[in-house]
């Protein structure tokens, strides 16, 4: 189906420039990469793999260890990429297959890994199979392909069952059949655009193994599985019974997600990745009820890593983020994998803007809040993520602070959430503005020809030109930050705390010689000082032995 000329494939010795470190997942920082809004070469307002890759060695310098890439596949954009018209190209927009290609052999250059996103859930109604399967009509081989199902009612004209999109609104659009009636209804989780695929169908099963191996003799080191707990749904379609599915997401195993077959895919996909040279990785990003479920995802022979989600949604408050640690470092114990924390993303309000609000308000916010607290807390949740065991993932622009643009006019947004009634909020287009690099421009140095997406004024402020050498700055301790967790050996990966004893309000714990503190209080506390200062997220003073931490604000000692 591509439309582009081929690239070679990068041979898969191609990892061999990125340094050869046993398991270098299991402790890695990777940056999430959202294209279209981190740098764009071309003028047209939009980011593109030339941005992404001419930006490269500020990657490098910023200290991760690798590159996860949103979606650049071709498609329509009724998602933003998420739904894919093309698994094996480019989409114009972005680039070229020759762009993708040149973007894996110099990231591997300067010793960077590089992701990139497997939308295995569904397709774009523009992929050829779901074309084909409206064309060849009821009763087609092409449809079972996809979940085609006769409707309910008199005439069909009732939905096949009572499930509910993730954006709102029934998930089942009904299509008109090649002769011009009414017929057949056919299963969305998401956008009526992106038709889930069945599969039970084993030629499913066969495209996305040649995807993976497509993508794979290209070079790339790992795929991120959107919607990981999708794909298999309970047998039958059974009714759910409730009209409010949206609230029950994430508190119970659903007939369409966290469903137990979901399992046998990963083992297959699994024992192809093993074949590759360079230990390459699976990240699932899987939405289930608790992170025991999670775990389940990552045993030795199913994928590498899965994003705790549980930990996102945490508030910034000692004694919940000591249970979400806990658990979550007990469920991972177990089966081998390690933990891996985040913060924000490109579906989640930044959090710099959910920790300026009060608790309670979810993972999308349309408030600004207090900035100065929002950024406080943001600093200091950082610090406390990097010094726990596992693995870290980082959105670009958290290190420079960004918080959420809240005040979007209507008439830019481009969610598909935000256009369907009850579903998701809808204001997913706040933490995608393009990122600044620059003091001034058009667009604060993302490109010559202004942003998709339009940036706030003052942005320049926040801009890597802003901050770079900047004392005090956020980048500045990011920076630093990475090169530390890299420099102590009792950072990294690992499967324990060492919990110490702490006044209310803060999270203390050992690793070896290493302690960090997080005072999640309004007030300063007084601490003993645990021996020299590596890092603090704020200004400490230290006297007699004694340390006064500041409200929201993290502290890295050493004892070496």
């Amino acid at each position: 189906m591509s439309q582009q000329p081929s690239a070679a494939p990068a041979p898969t010795s191609a990892v061999a420039t990125v340094s050869e470190r046993h398991d270098w997942w299991r402790d890695a920082v990777i940056y999430q990469v959202y294209p279209r809004s981190f740098a764009d070469s071309n003028g047209d307002g939009m980011g593109d793999l030339e941005g992404v890759r001419t930006r490269l060695p500020y990657l490098r310098d910023l200290g991760v260890d690798a590159v996860w890439l949103s979606p650049f596949y071709a498609s329509p954009q009724a998602d933003a990429g998420y739904d894919v018209a093309d698994y094996r190209a480019v989409d114009p927009m972005f680039g070229t297959l020759l762009d993708a290609d040149a973007l894996i052999r110099d990231a591997h250059a300067l010793g960077l890994r590089i992701i990139v996103d497997l939308v295995p859930n569904h397709s774009s109604d523009q992929y050829e199979w779901f074309k084909r399967a409206l064309a060849e009509g009821p009763g087609s081989p092409s449809r079972d392909r996809y979940h085609f199902r006769p409707g309910k009612g008199k005439n069909g004209e009732l939905p096949p069952n009572d499930w509910e999109s993730i954006f709102g609104g029934p998930a089942w659009t009904r299509v008109t059949e090649p002769d011009g009636t009414p017929g057949e209804w056919y299963l969305h989780l998401f956008a009526p655009e992106q038709p889930d695929f069945n599969w039970e169908h084993p030629a499913v099963g066969d495209e996305f193994r040649s995807i993976l191996r497509f993508w794979l003799d290209m070079g790339v080191d790992g795929f991120r599985i959107d919607v990981a707990h999708g794909m298999v749904k309970a047998e039958g379609l059974p009714d759910l019974g409730s009209h409010e599915q949206l609230k029950l997401l994430g508190n119970d195993v659903m007939p369409f997600f966290d469903q137990d077959g979901v399992h046998a895919i990963y083992r297959q996909w699994r024992r192809i990745l093993d074949e590759y040279s360079g230990e390459r990785i699976f990240v699932a990003e899987a939405w289930t009820p608790t992170v025991e479920r999670t775990a389940n995802y990552v045993r030795p022979d199913e994928l590498h890593q899965a994003f705790n989600f549980q930990y996102l949604g945490t508030h910034w408050d000692a004694e919940e983020l000591r249970t979400v640690i806990d658990r979550t470092l007990d469920a991972m114990r177990p089966v081998g994998a390690p933990a891996t924390w985040v913060l924000s993303n490109h579906d989640v309000t930044r959090h710099a803007t959910r920790f300026a609000n009060p608790a309670g308000l979810g993972t999308q916010i349309r408030l600004a809040g207090d900035r100065a607290l929002g950024l406080r807390r943001a600093r200091a949740a950082t610090l406390l993520m990097l010094a726990l065991p596992g693995s870290a993932y980082v959105y670009q622009g958290e290190e420079l602070g960004l918080p959420d643009v809240v005040d979007l006019p209507d008439e830019v947004r481009q969610d598909p959430a935000y256009f369907r009634g009850a579903g998701q909020d809808g204001f997913r287009d706040g933490c995608r503005v393009p990122i600044p690099w620059t003091r001034e421009g058009s667009s604060y140095g993302f490109g010559d020809g202004g942003s998709w997406l339009p940036q706030p004024p003052g942005w320049g402020e926040l801009s890597v030109e802003a901050q770079t050498g900047e004392p005090g700055s956020t980048l500045e301790l990011y920076r630093e930050a990475l090169a530390v967790r890299r420099a102590t050996a009792d950072l990294g990966a690992g499967d324990a705390v060492e919990w110490l004893r702490a006044p209310e309000g803060v999270v203390a714990f050992r690793r070896g010689d290493f302690v960090c503190v997080a005072n999640t209080t309004g007030e300063s506390v007084a601490l003993p000082a645990y021996g020299r200062v590596l890092l603090a997220s704020g200004e400490i003073t230290e006297t007699a032995g004694e340390a006064k931490v500041p409200a929201d604000t993290t502290v890295w000692w050493t004892r070496a």
